[in-house]
């Protein structure tokens, strides 16, 4: 679930935002993200593969915005083929249907051996409930799907795994170890993730403990093996984790390594992250699948909450558009050796993004010295580029700039830092912290790819090869939708720059 140690109770149960009525302003509604129909949702919970399309739940709340007798979450469903589109089935996970009240964070499984015993094929999710806040509360329980994961049944009011007695224990991400012929859990319990067997689902046996300290307290962890492009297989260990305190990213800390069915072992201390943005939240890894439902070993599909707790009610959707709640775009991810022979996992925004352009605008090469304002105006659309230069000191785009110039949201490289600057215009975040993300870049290569995705409320760029990508929000005035380029102390040419707005 989404919130780091005091703010644990605001992550269960977000404070209903009290509506003022629909304000006189033009829709912030994604053109191409995902967002919830009404309401609240956060947590994105790991989409499953059945029946020929991705079963992809999240953690929603129905009474966010009216101040109903009820607080807290349950698990809507939507449902998608390309992970673009997606089509709205309603509460799958209802809340407060046992005295454990609502719904948080976990996993959903396909029982394809009925070791649970309710069906072959049955749809198993096990979740965080958690009765008493202030108290040693947060246990695991057990839900069932007979009709293909589309409604779930609650397995009794008793918890499959009961808390030992401590404060932070959620977040079950269930996985089936096929060589071994058991379940494997990972748990979050503070600055450990927790590693559980079980044979049926119901009886879960704890084995092993990774312990990470100086990133907050982990949350949403995720476990699973992936094939490098040199043939290298890898187990990946992920969390959900807040290193602001320290100047590290508050997204998602992965780690490579080994995994004997029991421990596992990482590469190096430091986690590396997906994401450098400040708004990639309780994000999970998924697996890729063809048409006809071919895991593909090599490569994994990711998605994560565009928000941030420390300023999760200050979206202009709540009035203009009655909800609150989007998510980053659909990313491929694959794993990369790096020059020193470690690995790290690169992104790329989901293929099926082709089928949906609307519109291609291919302006060439551009040169830049300074400043120069572009023709194209829009609140949502793709552009890449690549800039290349001799000598200078920074260079980049001004996103969603307003026709004086003064608001714009900024993108590019400076000296040896690639990074997004949201403090020109409108932001989430009112106390100035969060105003601008960085990543190492290398000036002496003289050259830099930048994959950029706007949409009315978000700005996510790849950088590169994908290694590095910073997704924040951002909520500029409908009206501001100007393009420029720019350079500092130097020229550039900003080659085979395209545009692709999109359509769904």
């Amino acid at each position: 679930m989404g919130a780091a140690g005091a703010l644990r109770p605001v992550a269960a149960r977000p404070a209903a935002a009290k509506s003022k009525g629909r304000a006189s302003c033009g829709s912030y509604r994604a053109a191409y993200h995902f967002t919830v129909p009404d309401q609240w949702k956060n947590d994105p919970q790991r989409p499953v593969w059945i029946d020929g399309e991705y079963h992809y739940y999240y953690l929603y709340n129905p009474d966010y915005l009216t101040g109903g007798t009820t607080a807290g979450t349950a698990w809507r469903l939507a449902t998608s083929t390309d992970l673009v589109s997606f089509t709205d089935r309603g509460i799958a996970v209802p809340k407060d249907t046992t005295p454990n009240g609502d719904v948080w964070s976990g996993s959903a499984v396909v029982d394809t051996d009925n070791t649970a015993g309710f069906g072959a094929g049955a749809v198993i999710v096990l979740a965080t409930m958690s009765p008493d806040d202030n108290a040693n509360t947060q246990a695991q329980y057990l839900f069932y799907s007979t009709d293909g994961g589309r409604t779930f049944t609650h397995h009794g009011t008793a918890p499959v795994l009961p808390n030992p007695g401590v404060r932070d224990f959620r977040d079950p991400k269930v996985i089936r170890d096929e060589e071994r012929g058991r379940w494997v859990m990972t748990l979050a319990e503070n600055n450990k993730v927790g590693f559980y067997h079980s044979a049926d689902l119901k009886s879960w046996t704890y084995v092993s403990g990774f312990i990470k300290d100086g990133i907050g307290v982990l949350e949403c962890p995720d476990l699973f093996r992936i094939t490098a492009e040199d043939g290298t297989r890898k187990w990946v260990l992920g969390v959900s984790a807040n290193g602001k305190a320290s100047g590290l990213p508050s997204t998602y800390a992965y780690w490579t390594g080994t995994f004997d069915g029991t421990t596992f072992t990482a590469d190096a201390s430091d986690p590396q992250w997906l994401d450098h943005g400040w708004d990639w939240y309780a994000a999970v890894t998924f697996e890729k699948r063809d048409a006809n439902g071919t895991l593909d070993p090599a490569a994994r599909y990711a998605i994560g909450w565009l928000n941030h707790w420390d300023y999760a009610n200050t979206t202009p959707t709540i009035d203009c558009d009655g909800f609150n709640g989007t998510d980053s775009i659909v990313r491929e991810i694959t794993l990369k050796r790096a020059a020193g022979g470690t690995y790290y996992l690169a992104s790329q925004p989901v293929a099926a993004l082709d089928a949906h352009v609307s519109r291609t605008v291919n302006l060439g090469d551009l040169e830049v010295d300074g400043q120069r304002v572009l023709e194209h105006t829009g609140t949502a659309y793709e552009l890449t580029t690549e800039i290349a230069w001799d000598q200078l000191t920074g260079a980049g785009l001004q996103l969603r700039r307003s026709t004086d110039g003064g608001r714009h949201i900024d993108a590019g490289i400076y000296d040896d830092y690639a990074f997004v600057n949201r403090g020109y215009t409108v932001s989430p975040d009112s106390s100035g912290r969060w105003r601008e993300s960085r990543t190492p870049f290398d000036p002496s290569a003289r050259t830099v790819r930048l994959r950029i995705l706007i949409d009315r409320t978000s700005v996510e760029m790849f950088v590169d090869d994908g290694r590095y990508v910073h997704s924040s929000e951002a909520f500029p005035d409908p009206a501001d939708t100007g393009l420029a380029l720019f350079t500092i102390e130097g020229s550039a040419v900003f080659r085979n720059t395209v545009i692709r707005e999109f359509r769904l």
